[in-house]
């Protein structure tokens, strides 16, 4: 690469809910070339002249089908990251995304695997470049708009209880949550159609019945709500 050229990317940090711990993981992909070889990594592409997208987000979305092989119920941009040393090729930058998954969308690709997001954030997964930065500015942004919107339920499989909205908005926050005030919110959503009651029941091993609902988004938007979901003083 001359001394002119930056080197563009657009890379994803793609998160779901472990179906068995039910803790956050994130999808990363093994390198096939340098730099880096054979290390784990955010999956991305390299965005020029010569690649067939005609958008930030349409790369974002090839990356999803092509490389990573999964679909978001849920995808936004959380920024650009750039410098002359974070890749040893020269100047590079990064507009990264955040995606969220179905717990339960299966992963066949040999070169993809998911890992703890605690894990890669404590650095107990070693990533390239400044992937760990990324991370950490996404899962940032989810816990942070986690107190006024509606994306935890991205998390969530498709019949969900009540449970399995706290154990995905616990997760993204990284601490407990009132249950009240949740059902409050998802109350609120069922009334605005944005959340149904599929009037079924799932039967726990232990305990009662659990009511069974689904999350039914209204538009590409997320939806907000005007309070936050942590008491006053309290910080995501």
């Amino acid at each position: 690469m001359s001394a002119v050229e930056v080197l563009a990317s657009v890379d994803i940090i793609a998160l779901r809910l472990a179906p068995d711990t039910q803790v956050l993981q994130v999808l990363l992909n093994r390198r096939e070339r340098e730099p880096h070889a054979g290390q784990w990594a955010l999956p991305g592409v390299i965005v020029n002249g010569r690649t067939p997208d005609n958008s930030l987000d349409a790369a974002a979305e090839r990356v999803l089908s092509e490389k990573a092989k999964v679909t978001p119920r849920h995808m936004e941009q959380v920024g650009t990251e750039g410098n002359a040393f974070r890749d040893p090729r020269g100047w590079s930058l990064s507009t990264y995304y955040l995606a969220l998954l179905d717990p339960l969308q299966p992963i066949e690709a040999p070169q993809l695997a998911f890992f703890d997001l605690d894990s890669v954030l404590g650095r107990k997964v070693l990533l390239p470049f400044d992937h760990a930065l990324l991370i950490e500015r996404a899962r940032d942004r989810l816990a942070a708009k986690t107190v006024y919107s509606n994306l935890p339920l991205y998390l969530v499989p498709e019949k969900f209880t009540v449970l399995d909205a706290l154990t995905a908005v616990q997760a993204c926050l990284g601490q407990p949550v009132n249950n009240t005030s949740l059902r409050k919110r998802l109350e609120r959503m069922k009334a605005l159609g944005w959340v149904e009651d599929t009037g079924e029941r799932n039967q726990p091993r232990l305990g009662r019945p659990q009511q069974l609902f689904r999350h039914t988004p209204q538009t590409q938007r997320v939806f907000m709500f005007e309070r936050s979901l942590l008491p006053e003083g309290a910080g995501a």
